[in-house]
């Protein structure tokens, strides 16, 4: 859709290495931006694996896996929902999940010195730790990362989980106060200017959810449903330079199967976290899915979206905030 705000619309590589490709992260390094996504025949196959690419001159390489699911055994999981984050003097962290199905998946770790050409052996997260889940960590003034977790294991719970050590070890809360029992998981992070946290999630209610946390991600306020609407599937969110909070969503309600209302994915902004203001449409398409989108705002002060394109490839869209 050609609308002043888009800057640029394109995909990510000349041609997808996999037949389907999904949940997306990227981060902007030094170097460039780098990408990441989980590829293969399909979700939850055992061949699906973490792919990459990195933007270089203004083109992007070509796209290569850089983690999988192979066990000591040399057997097979599918891989998940990888995570780019790059902490304050630490390497370039890629985290992602293995495991049969999201409710039985661990987390793992890899790293890189060098903005994402080379990495470094897999590590498995500890017990009772999974890592973001699907979007990026926040790092406060003091060096402490917090990063948004979920089980889904029984109920959905969203948790969190802290570092104090720039990601060399974790703490994980206990499952947010939920007295509403809302089913949320997938939660993206929102660091305010006044020092305040909120989290916003993914629901089977129809509509996202929201906590905030006044003492630096420690302790949560009770789950409450927001009004925008959310047809259980993947969000991301991001502060940017203006103060005004950024949420690329589906704005729509869910129907009869997992994939309805995820035709359309939207644009809004925020200056407060509560009310939020539909700005732009990205894609409409009804009966398509346009899904799992992760969002930046550069160096370079725009912003970067990057998203699930009917599953086959990932698309990358430039906003210029400034003409929103």
């Amino acid at each position: 859709m050609n609308t002043p705000a888009i800057v640029l619309s394109e995909f990510v590589g000349a041609s997808p290495p996999t037949a389907q490709s999904h949940a997306s992260a990227l981060v902007d390094t030094p170097s460039g931006l780098v990408v990441a996504w989980f590829g293969g025949k399909q979700e939850r196959d055992a061949g699906v694996g973490i792919w990459l690419a990195r933007q270089q001159g203004g083109h992007w390489t070509a796209p290569i896996e850089v983690a999988n699911g192979e066990q000591p055994d040399g057997s097979r999981q599918p891989s998940w929902n990888p995570v780019l984050f790059h902490p304050h003097g630490g390497p370039l962290m890629l985290f992602y999940k293995v495991g049969p199905d999201p409710a039985h998946w661990w987390g793992m770790l890899k790293t890189s010195h060098d903005d994402g050409v080379h990495w470094s052996t897999a590590q498995r997260l500890p017990d009772g730790v999974l890592g973001p889940i699907k979007d990026k960590p926040v790092q406060l003034a003091d060096g402490s990362i917090v990063s948004p977790s979920s089980t889904e294991l029984g109920r959905w719970r969203i948790h969190f989980e802290r570092s104090t050590d720039n990601g060399r070890s974790w703490t994980s809360s206990a499952p947010i106060a939920n007295p509403d029992a809302i089913e949320a998981i997938q939660p993206s992070l929102l660091a305010w200017s006044g020092g305040g946290l909120q989290a916003i999630g993914r629901t089977r209610q129809n509509h996202l959810s929201t906590t905030r946390s006044g003492d630096g991600g420690r302790t949560w306020s009770a789950l409450k449903l927001l009004s925008l609407p959310n047809p259980n599937s993947g969000i991301d969110a991001v502060m940017l330079a203006d103060h005004r909070a950024l949420l690329v969503y589906n704005p729509t309600q869910s129907g009869k199967n997992w994939w309805d209302g995820r035709g359309t994915l939207a644009v809004a902004v925020s200056r407060d976290g509560e009310h939020w203001t539909k700005v732009l449409t990205l894609e409409d398409t009804p009966g398509a899915e346009f899904s799992y989108p992760a969002v930046i705002q550069g160096r370079d002060g725009q912003v970067h979206i990057v998203y699930t394109w009917k599953r086959l490839r990932i698309k990358h869209v430039v906003i210029d905030p400034a003409k929103l």
